[in-house]
């Protein structure tokens, strides 16, 4: 099994895609042979899906653009996804891409960008009910999880300093795991109308939502979970008997790992904790409409705005040279962290993930500083400049950032920008990559890497909508 550490710098690019199943081609010249699995080996077709590529793709005069996105869009329902029912009802378990285990971040978001489409494709519509399902019983099983597997295999992190079981791929506490879920589920509503997934089950699994939240608010001690990993890589594993570092219990919420999967240096994570008051309002509302449950909906909203009055309280930090902007960590004692993570939740992605506007001046001060060399991990190279991580170390960028600029600015040029160096800068593969090197992007991480290929369907979607004129351009360097 493959460690989401673990990467692959590749150039042997024709490798990669055998490697997918994919059919061998010549990359990168005139034509662009489709890198979608045949038909009769996609695990997951949907007629809405293959109506709106052929839409989208006939709008985009760039054909490379155009082959990425044919390519990447569809690429979760194309590779990932496994359905089937379960006592009568949708189950589908989705894999990351190249580690056959299922995040509930990266699942979620994986098949996000579908959810317009579920109106018209009642298979799909079912498909996601299924993922809804899936998270709703990996909750149940633990919350303080990241990952999971289709059953109970046990994994190569069994051996972890923690509460492992054998369902559990990953036990790696991040607020977001949990919110993502409550985001999928409550978006579906809102789209289709549907509130089957919102069963007793699924009231069960955010009552122990909020329980997780309230228990890493830290008030009546450190709670029930620490963690720690025999590695020598420092931000796999957790500080001070795996319990992380010292904290002021303030009303934040403690995250010890990063959406990346790394550890956090000081245990509030602010994003995280934005995106968690966005999903404990949600959760309110659909205590409210769906369960008629008014006392727990006023738990939810009691506690988003405890969070929300600790965020700008204590997450509204001076920088030494830009100003007041939001700090990516602090730790309610006055230490703060200058950083961004390029994984979602991140500073970048403050108003996508629904907390605040693009034009609040206390986000744009932290975007001018997440894209700017006042970021230790912002790299600029000859193909173009994004935010890294020390997951994949120096010198690569990662498209993910590049996405999440342009799913976050007004401007149409700078959205132009971001087109062009992703269209760049697959190392002539047709897919999208966890990262880069800056310089060179035949030298790559991970070759399948669903989220990412995704999300960049998702840009293309939304600049379609808005920006139709920015895909009648040419892209090439």
């Amino acid at each position: 099994m493959v460690a989401r550490r673990d990467f692959l710098k590749n150039s042997a690019l024709v490798a990669g895609a055998v490697g997918l199943g994919l059919p061998k081609t010549v990359f990168g010249w005139a034509g662009y042979t489709s890198q979608r699995p045949p038909l009769a080996k996609r695990k997951f077709t949907s007629e809405a899906v293959e109506k709106t590529i052929v839409k989208v793709k006939s709008q985009i005069a760039d054909t490379k653009l155009g082959w990425l996105f044919e390519n990447c869009f569809p690429n979760t329902l194309d590779t990932t996804v496994n359905y089937k029912t379960v006592n009568g009802k949708p189950d589908t378990f989705v894999i990351t891409g190249d580690i056959n285990a299922m995040w509930l971040r990266d699942s979620s978001a994986q098949v996000w960008p579908y959810l317009p489409l579920v109106k018209e494709d009642a298979k799909l519509k079912d498909m996601v009910v299924g993922v809804i399902n899936r998270q709703t019983n990996c909750i149940l099983i633990d919350p303080y999880a990241n990952a999971f597997n289709e059953g109970p295999t046990g994994s190569e992190w069994d051996k972890d300093l923690t509460d492992m079981k054998p369902e559990l791929h990953e036990r790696k506490w991040e607020i977001d795991s949990l919110c993502y879920p409550v985001r999928l589920a409550y978006n579906y509503w809102k789209i289709s109308g549907d509130t089957t997934p919102f069963d007793e089950k699924y009231k069960r699994a955010a009552q122990l939502i909020v329980k997780t939240f309230k228990e890493q608010q830290r008030k009546d001690g450190k709670g029930p979970y620490k963690f720690q990993r025999n590695t020598p890589i420092q931000s796999d594993t957790v500080p001070n008997g795996g319990w992380g570092a010292p904290m002021q219990p303030v009303g934040l919420i403690v995250s010890i790992f990063r959406p990346s999967d790394d550890a956090t240096v000081f245990p509030f994570l602010i994003p995280s904790n934005m995106f968690a008051v966005v999903s404990l309002r949600q959760l309110a509302e659909i205590s409210e409409t769906i369960y008629k449950d008014a006392a727990f909906a006023h738990e939810c909203t009691l506690l988003a705005e405890e969070v929300d009055r600790a965020i700008k309280a204590y997450a509204i930090v001076e920088h030494p040279k830009l100003g007041m902007m939001y700090g990516f960590e602090v730790d309610g004692f006055g230490n703060r962290l200058f950083l961004d993570d390029t994984n979602v939740p991140s500073l970048l992605s403050i108003p996508y993930l629904g907390y605040t506007g693009i034009d609040d001046p206390l986000y744009q001060a932290s975007r001018h500083f997440v894209w700017s060399n006042f970021q230790p991990w912002f790299y600029r190279g000859k193909y173009g400049d994004g935010v890294g991580s020390p997951h994949t170390g120096d010198n690569y960028i990662w498209p993910m950032s590049i996405i999440m600029r342009a799913l976050t600015s007004h401007d149409k040029e700078e959205i132009a920008t971001c087109l062009k160096t992703l269209r760049n800068t697959d190392g002539n593969t047709g897919f999208i990559h966890e990262s880069y090197h800056k310089d060179d992007p035949t030298k790559y991480t991970r070759p399948w890497f669903a989220w990412v290929n995704t999300l960049f369907g998702e840009l293309i979607l939304k600049v379609s909508q808005e920006h139709p004129d920015l895909l009648q351009r040419q892209y090439a360097m």
